[in-house]
């Protein structure tokens, strides 16, 4: 039986707003996690990226600040990455427009002047960066006495990304008693030690199993030798274009995404395709964003630093250019499609040296990929030397990782090469040293006294 938002006894305002964003039926996370958050219980919530989450904590927190009071917070959600806290305005904006909540957001890669005046005019909810929060905290530009609400959204990629220390110091900053809410994909022995120290008796909210993919992705596996072949069977991919409406294409490097939208860039022209990394200004990184959510482009390539930023419902495709070596990014970027009841593809591209990142991914995931063979009029480049000799370095790292007394035969090569070395010089030592060599030597060397 499908579940409204009619059911959960919102506002009109709030209806309204959720009535023109489209939606219609609560996900699973939103049924599950609305009645405890609105009742002011702490919550934990399990959730992959593209269930609706957002909507599910913040949708509450509307309903419960209901207007535009003192200058002062009343609720902050903190966020790993940039890309997420400008998606998590974006969505309290549409949720929050038939009310005057002032709603902000504080990230790095922008002069932290503008960010501070709107600070200065008044805040009610705050969607900010670990560090930037910090940064205007401690500027006396922030005040959290009256802070009622705090969200943790995407904690694992947090801890990934080494946020531990800066969290415990906004925990401290903040007031003791307060509605906590934790959200995450996995449920990782990090998540757990934080949720104990950050939560008190919360309900867990768990929609799919830990790290599972969403069921209504169709998940794909190629196996391709290198990385000239990886763009022979994109370029055959994307010569069917009835089938790929909108894609995002993740490399696991900033070279290999600049190499991939190059390609692109040839093949399409500027106007379909649009690239997302670190080494890309902030305005780029949000205009990259805008045009592909606004249908100015079909392609985005992106690395992982913008897996969890990117929300755009009506993703048809993703592509896994490079296997990611963090397992549950696996799982944030095929996330990316098939949200909200609608279905979507996931195509990996797997080398040799990437098949044990897959096996360690399908073990997270409880399942196996299904492998397709590549299609016969893909050409198969033989894999450059240097390419190979990283593949073969990779692969003997991977397995010191799960044998440490593997040595490897680039150890072994190495060794030889050193006993060779040994036994040329021993020789070489030994023949000097004979009888017959020594004394011609020393003739040698009184004739030129002499």
């Amino acid at each position: 039986m499908s579940v409204t938002f009619e059911d959960f006894n919102f506002n009109r305002q709030i209806l309204n707003a959720i009535a023109d964003a489209g939606y219609t039926e609560a996900t699973p996370v939103q049924q599950k996690a609305i009645p405890p958050i609105m009742n002011g219980q702490d919550v934990m919530g399990i959730a992959q990226t593209g269930t609706g989450k957002t909507a599910a904590y913040m949708l509450p927190i509307i309903m419960r600040l209901k207007y535009a009071q003192g200058s002062d917070a009343r609720a902050i959600v903190i966020a790993p990455t940039r890309e997420l806290a400008l998606q998590i305005e974006e969505n309290a904006k549409e949720f929050a427009k038939y009310t005057d909540l002032r709603i902000v957001s504080l990230y790095g890669g922008l002069g932290p002047k503008t960010q501070k005046e709107l600070m200065d005019k008044g805040v009610d909810i705050i969607v900010a960066t670990p560090g930037r929060f910090m940064d205007v905290y401690l500027t006396g530009h922030m005040v959290t006495k009256k802070l009622e609400v705090l969200v943790l959204d995407e904690a694992d990629k947090m801890m990934d990304m080494g946020f531990m220390p800066q969290i415990n110091r906004i925990l401290e900053v903040v007031p003791r008693k307060r509605q906590n809410l934790l959200f995450s994909a996995t449920m990782s022995d990090k998540i757990q030690e934080l949720s104990s120290n950050f939560l008190e008796f919360p309900t867990v909210v768990e929609v799919t199993p830990q790290a599972t993919p969403a069921q209504t992705v169709n998940q794909v596996l190629y196996h391709v030798p290198n990385m000239k072949t990886k763009i022979n069977l994109l370029k055959k991919l994307l010569d069917a274009p009835d089938d790929i409406k909108k894609l995002i294409i993740f490399c696991k490097t900033r070279v290999a995404a600049e190499d991939v939208y190059k390609f692109l860039l040839r093949k399409f022209g500027e106007k379909e395709v649009r690239v997302l990394h670190a080494n890309k200004g902030q305005n780029t990184r949000i205009n990259a964003i805008n045009a592909f959510k606004n249908d100015e482009v079909k392609i985005l390539v992106a690395t992982d630093v913008a897996s969890r930023g990117i929300d755009v419902s009506d993703v048809s495709h993703v592509i896994n250019f490079d296997v990611p070596v963090v397992y549950e990014d696996y799982v944030h970027r095929i996330g990316r499609t098939g949200r909200a009841f609608q279905s979507g593809e996931a195509i990996t591209f797997c080398n040799p040296a990437e098949e044990y990142y897959i096996r360690k991914i399908e073990k997270l995931i409880r399942q196996q990929i299904p492998v397709v063979l590549l299609p016969p009029d893909v050409f198969v480049d033989e894999t450059p030397y240097e390419e190979r000799q990283d593949q073969n370095k990779e692969i003997d790292l991977q397995k010191r990782k799960d044998d440490p007394d593997f040595k490897g035969a680039f150890h072994e090569k190495k060794t030889v090469n050193q006993r060779k070395k040994f036994d040329a010089a021993k020789g070489k030592t030994a023949h000097n040293n004979r009888p017959g060599k020594k004394a011609a030597a020393q003739r040698s060397n009184k004739q030129r006294k002499h």
